[in-house]
């Protein structure tokens, strides 16, 4: 039963810069990760990888020289926390429960990321049709493109990486059908200009979209998917005020794949079981509530990353670093670097949280995404629950949030716990309710009393 100064679960962008600036300041570290290898899902790679096609390897690269005083725990995923009130001790004491063993820590920081958020629509079951970010990963992890002709399809920045990828990797990508508006960004000109290396990297992606021949679709949407027993193709259609669409308007695009992704949904099992302190950010997601040091409401939890808010790599880069300060501080190790370093942190977060805000607002989930949806159209996979059963759980049986409508209809009770069909649920049940669906209650999917699947032999074994 080792014990360590600070325990960090995630090892993605924000995991590896936390446990890095907690291990320069002098603490034990030990970080644990699902994966086979560091860099999450934004550096996901395969063991031969030599950083070519991967964005911001020469600051992974970097970070990963830093862990040699770091205890790196690969697929370790956490399935449980606990904390202790550490009576004697000089504060809390937290234990990380994984498969094969449970490390022992004075401070937590949860950097544990995000999965895709997705909403449904007629075929969207279909094998053929995944999200953008599992394309993503079998690329980086894999070298596999998915099918060979495919639709990107969804809203926000993340379409472009994936769309390129696919091309370069020998796919032929029909077309990228974003359903707001990237003129949007016009709007939101101060926190655009103030971080200019991201106007570069969408230059960079456009380039590579041209030169591979990728067309690009502004306000447009897929919004059924057909085949029997595989995807043959899509209906796209223009999206109007409100993410409405005009009935008659659809195109159909032969493929024999779709990514799809409206955005991100932040996984905060853990923190939510410690009593972690949540809101809405303003992309509708739930998210922790931190300080200005990255802690939580909960004494010796900090949290970095996509958990405390969506906002990308060089956020969460910046967020673990402050994580792991703060960590090591409160222990009453000294500052891993000067006050004039700690400052310029501190202003990169506001610039970088307030792009993040202009990003939301330029690429919101279409509000009329439920109008694609008929009653038969499957919301949650899992269970094969239809979007009907829903709808009438909230008119018939007085099923008045997602909790209620989850209870009544088993959407979310399946496989993935929710993970996929949670947020969609979530906001069908505000919409029928007569409620706002950006407000929709989503705190009854994001807490499980197990974060992760595990067997009932690992769970008697456990100490």
């Amino acid at each position: 039963m080792t014990g360590y100064d600070v325990l960090v679960v995630g090892a993605g962008p924000a995991g590896l810069a936390a446990a890095a600036g907690a291990a320069r300041a002098g603490c034990r570290v030990a970080l644990l990760d699902a994966g086979p290898r560091p860099g999450g899902q934004f550096w996901r790679h395969r063991s031969d990888a030599d950083g070519s096609g991967h964005h911001g390897w020469s600051t992974f690269a970097r970070l990963r020289e830093q862990l040699d005083g770091v205890d790196h725990h690969c697929d370790a995923a956490v399935w449980f926390v606990e904390a202790s009130s550490g009576e004697g001790r000089a504060g809390p004491e937290f234990a990380v429960h994984t498969r094969s063993q449970v490390l022992h820590g004075r401070r937590l920081v949860i950097a544990t990321g995000a999965h895709d958020r997705v909403v449904p629509f007629p075929g969207w079951d279909l094998p053929g049709v995944v999200t953008a970010g599992g394309a993503q990963a079998l690329l980086k992890g894999q070298g596999v493109s998915f099918a060979r002709r495919i639709v990107v399809a969804g809203t926000g920045p993340f379409l472009l990486p994936v769309a390129t990828g696919l091309a370069e990797a020998g796919s032929t990508v029909v077309g990228v059908y974003e359903a707001n508006d990237p003129i949007g960004y016009a709007r939101q000109l101060r926190p655009v200009l103030g971080t200019a290396g991201k106007l570069a990297e969408a230059g960079r992606y456009g380039w590579r979209m041209l030169r591979h021949r990728v067309p690009y679709h502004r306000r447009t949407a897929v919004v059924a998917a057909h085949g029997t027993d595989h995807l043959t193709g899509v209906t796209v259609a223009p999206v109007g005020p409100g993410g409405t669409v005009l009935a008659g308007t659809g195109t159909e695009v032969r493929c024999d794949g779709l990514a799809v992704g409206f955005g991100f949904t932040p996984q905060l099992e853990l923190a939510v079981a410690l009593g972690c302190a949540t809101r809405l950010d303003s992309d509708g997601s739930l998210v922790l509530a931190v300080d200005p040091a990255q802690a939580t409401s909960v004494p010796g939890v900090y949290a970095a990353g996509e958990v405390t808010g969506v906002g990308g790599a060089d956020l969460a880069l910046v967020e673990g670093q402050l994580a792991g300060c703060a960590a090591a501080c409160s222990l009453g190790f000294p500052p891993p670097w000067s006050t004039r370093r700690h400052d310029r942190l501190l202003r990169a977060r506001r610039r970088l949280r307030r792009f993040a805000a202009a990003l939301h607002a330029v690429h919101p989930v279409p509000g009329g995404w439920p109008d694609w949806c008929a009653d038969d159209t499957l919301v949650c996979r899992c269970e094969e629950v239809p979007v009907g059963a829903v709808r009438r759980a909230v008119r018939e049986l007085s099923a008045g949030d997602a909790r209620g409508a989850k209870l009544l209809t088993r959407a979310g009770m399946g496989w993935c716990q929710g993970r996929v069909c949670g947020y969609a649920t979530a906001c069908l049940a505000a919409r029928e309710a007569g409620r706002d669906p950006d407000l929709a209650d989503l705190t009854g999917y994001a807490s499980r009393p197990l974060a992760q699947p595990v067997t009932l032999d690992e769970l008697a074994a456990d100490e």
